[in-house]
Parts: structure tokens; C-alpha cells; sequence
């Protein structure tokens, strides 16, 4: 038997960041950049009104107050979008939307709500500085700044700043594809009322749900028999779109166990007993000329949802371009007390909430490796040491969250 600590080693230093591509900004997103990006324009581009006003020579105005204003001629409309170049005269004013270029020799933007809004004439009730509600050529981003680093992951917010200095197209690791296979002659599909000695396929469906939340890619083969020529044929397929496959069932100590038959004959591959609970059967190697990883994953949907969170998920994210680990630790107090297994993690699900400045933690249900209902009612999985068999309420425990944390009641 292996360590959860030893098995997680052998995956993140087999496991390789993927080539880099060029997709365009919207089809990047969600995606790390491969590559640092400098900017060669200014950001704003030119000087422009942080305002609707009226753009003027402070110093015409220093006297100006509510009860002394000052009147000015509006000698020209600026709208947002005018690629007209203009010049104020000391004395006039112009009246400028938001966004609008700057006339030179302009200096300041009265807001509209200083003045009383006039159309020829303005009269201002309030004296401003120099620069104000003036947005500067360059402030923001200049010709020649790095205004991205490899290793940056692509959101809406960067997508933005990468458009506004004229990038169409970005240099990005892509995301995995990840093709899940579900084994077992008992599956049928989902939709499907079962019948006597079926089960439907929750964990196909659960692992591709899992990966579209970490942000890859999923397909889907369900359902496949448990006979070595089906399952080898499929695999082979499907190692012609994945960049790693995920395999559920089939790789324990059974006589109809598919998966670990057909995959142990491959040098790659290796199959172990990891002290853990749930999901202590686990395999890991490579196929194919590609060497794409592939996981094997216990066949009880609480082992399987576990073995993704603890293992697979972290080696998705190294072949993302991302960190191992995206979601700190958070240590909580136990309000139950349960036991767990001598020599094993356990990962217990369990309920995490938030209790004024620190966290509580509950058992979220019953614990069997084929409890979906306490899956779904977990929010964390709480990850006890092997040397401990037992928890108080009252310990400190430390939880790896799934989901939101609740506000406690």
C-alpha cells in the first residue's frame, strides 16, 4: 500500500504542461497564457474627458463659485468618438461628452452638474484645478509596458485589456480534453429508470461535470461492457481526441474488473492500493505514442468523486498552465464526532460553514463510498490524518473545500 502523498507525486511529475496554440480572445478565455504581452499603444490613447462637461482653462475660472458664477461662450460640441482636432482659445469653453479628446489648450472638465447646462453660453458655479476629470494620454498603459506575464489566466477583465491595445489573438496553453469512460455491464444511461441489478450512469456524469467546473474539456463514452475486447478497442478511439482520459470502475479485485486487466498489461501503467478512504484502488500511467495520462478511477461514486478531487483535478490543472492547487485549506472546528481508519486518509464529507471569524464543520451524512445524498449535502471534504482514528467535537480539522462556504445559523 502507497501514500495518497506518494500516488499524487508520481502523477504532477509525469504529467506535462500542453503545447501552446493561438486562439483568438474569446476562445482563449479560461486559458493561461503561454507567452508575456507588451502593449505598443498608450491606454487611454489620447487626453479625454473623464466627464460630461465643459472643457476650459482653469484659470479662467478660479473666481467661480455658487455665489459668484461665471459665464463662458461654448464655441464648440465634442462628442464621444470626434476625431476632429480643436484648439480653446483662453475665455471660451467647449461642451465635451465622456470619452471625447480634449481640445488643446484645454486644461480642466467642468461637470455638467457645476453648470447650468447652457448650449451657447455656460455659466459655472464652481472654480476647478488643473487636470481635473482629464484622463491622460498613456496614464494607464504606456507604449512598451508588460501588461501581461506568461502564466496569466485569461478572464473577462484581462480579455479586456488585451482587446483595448489591439490584440485579436493570443498565444495560450488550451485546456485538457478530458475523455471519461464509464465500465461496468450493470450501467445504463442516465434518463433510464433502472431495473433490477442496473444502475445508472451518475458517475459519467459526475466526472464530466467535474471537469467542465475546473474549466477543460469533456467527452463522454458511457456505458461500456466489461469484456477486455470492447473496453481496449474504445480506449485506443478515444486516445485519438484526449489529452488524458478518466476511467471509472473496473480497476479492483473483482473477477469481471475490465479496466485493470486490459491497462496491466501496459509497462505505463500501475495499479496500487493508496491508504485512503474512500478510493483506495488507484491507477495511473500513460498510452499511446502521445503518452496521455490516464486515470483509473473506483467504480463507487463517492471513491470516484474523491479520487478526481485529490488526484486528477491537481494534474489537470499542471497540464492547464495553472497551479496545482487554486483553493486554500481552510481548518475548522468539528461540532460531531466520528472515527476513521487506522493507517488511512480519510477525505469525510462534511458541511463547512462560517461562524464569525472562524469555521465550523458537521458530517454531512452517511460516509459509505456509495452515499450519494451526503455527497451532494457536502460542501468540503474533511482530510484526516492516517495516525488519527477518531474525531472530537471540538478538534481542529482540516478541510478542502468543494463549493461555497455557508454562514452558519
Amino acid at each position: 500500500m502507497i501514500t495518497v502523498q506518494e500516488h499524487l507525486s508520481r502523477i504532477v511529475e509525469t504529467v506535462q504542461r500542453l503545447p501552446p496554440i493561438d486562439l483568438d480572445l474569446l476562445d482563449a478565455q479560461g486559458c493561461v497564457l503561454a507567452q508575456d504581452v507588451t502593449s505598443e499603444v498608450a491606454l487611454p490613447g489620447f487626453r479625454n474627458s473623464a466627464m460630461d462637461g465643459y472643457a476650459v482653462h482653469a484659470s479662467d475660472l478660479l473666481t467661480a463659485s455658487l455665489t459668484a458664477p461665471l459665464t463662458l461662450p461654448v464655441v464648440h460640441d465634442i462628442p464621444a468618438g470626434s476625431t476632429q482636432a480643436l484648439s480653446l482659445a483662453r475665455g471660451q469653453s467647449m461642451r465635451i461628452m465622456t470619452g471625447a479628446p480634449m481640445p488643446e489648450g484645454a486644461d480642466a472638465i467642468v461637470p455638467v452638474e457645476s453648470t447650468d447646462g447652457g448650449l451657447s453660453t455656460v455659466t459655472v458655479s464652481a472654480s476647478v484645478s488643473v487636470g481635473q476629470h482629464v484622463r491622460e494620454a498613456g496614464e494607464d498603459v504606456a507604449p512598451g509596458d508588460l501588461i501581461m506575464g506568461n502564466g496569466t489566466r485569461l478572464e473577462p477583465r484581462q480579455i479586456a485589456l488585451l482587446a483595448a491595445v489591439g490584440t485579436g489573438e493570443v498565444r495560450v496553453t488550451p485546456k485538457p480534453r478530458v475523455v471519461v469512460i464509464s465500465t461496468g455491464d450493470e450501467l445504463i444511461e442516465p434518463g433510464t429508470r433502472p431495473g433490477f441489478g442496473q444502475v445508472v450512469d451518475s458517475n459519467g456524469l459526475m466526472l464530466v461535470a467535474a471537469v467542465r467546473a475546473l474549466d477543460c474539456v469533456p467527452f463522454r463514452v458511457g456505458c461500456v461492457r466489461d469484456e477486455a475486447q470492447t473496453f481496449r478497442a474504445t480506449i485506443q478511439e478515444q486516445l485519438l481526441r484526449a489529452d488524458a482520459v478518466i476511467t471509472t470502475g473496473g480497476v479492483s479485485m473483482g473477477a469481471y474488473d475490465t479496466v485493470k486487466e486490459v491497462l496491466s498489461r501496459v509497462g505505463t501503467m500501475r495499479f496500487d492500493k493508496v491508504a485512503m478512504q474512500p478510493g483506495m484502488p488507484q491507477g495511473f500511467g500513460v498510452l499511446g505514442e502521445d503518452e496521455i495520462p490516464v486515470f483509473t478511477l473506483p467504480g463507487n461514486p463517492v471513491s470516484a468523486m474523491v479520487s478526481f478531487e485529490v488526484f486528477v483535478a491537481p494534474a489537470l490543472r499542471l497540464m492547464a498552465g495553472r497551479s496545482q492547487d487554486e483553493t486554500a485549506m481552510v481548518t475548522a472546528v468539528a461540532v460531531d464526532d466520528w472515527t476513521a481508519p487506522a493507517g488511512k486518509v480519510q477525505f469525510a464529507r462534511v458541511v463547512l460553514s462560517q461562524a464569525g471569524s472562524g469555521h465550523t464543520v458537521a458530517i454531512a451524512g452517511l460516509q459509505g463510498s456509495h452515499a450519494l445524498g451526503s455527497l451532494a449535502g457536502a460542501n468540503a471534504l474533511a482530510v484526516i490524518p492516517a495516525d488519527v482514528t477518531s474525531v472530537r467535537a471540538g478538534d481542529q480539522v482540516r478541510c478542502r473545500p468543494l463549493g461555497p462556504i455557508l454562514e452558519a445559523s
